[in-house]
């Protein structure tokens, strides 16, 4: 990924914000001054935090929405903002 595709989408939206997507987990060491400073300004991670949150599903303790909440509920969006291994990330996907 070249840092162009990195940065294309804020140049081309900079009413987004923060505009700058990793194509590939390479993105994060090839651009790492860049991808720390965003990580830590957006998120508040410094480089070297460890992720401490259990990522299991079946352990989410969510409450209930009330009936009438819930009713209105007809479906979600699921931002894809990480990758699985070997699949691009967003920036360097392609129609194959």
């Amino acid at each position: 990924m070249s840092f162009k595709q990195a940065i294309f989408s804020g140049c081309k939206h900079t009413h987004l914000g923060m505009g700058v997507f990793a194509g590939s987990p390479d993105s994060y060491k090839a651009f790492a001054p860049l991808m720390d400073a965003l990580i830590e300004s957006y998120h508040g991670h410094k480089k070297d935090d460890k992720h401490l949150a259990d990522m299991d599903y079946t352990k989410l303790k969510c409450p209930p929405f009330p009936a009438d909440e819930d009713a209105m509920i007809k479906s979600t969006r699921i931002r894809v903002a990480r990758s699985l291994e070997g699949l691009p990330l967003g920036a360097c996907e392609t129609k194959e």
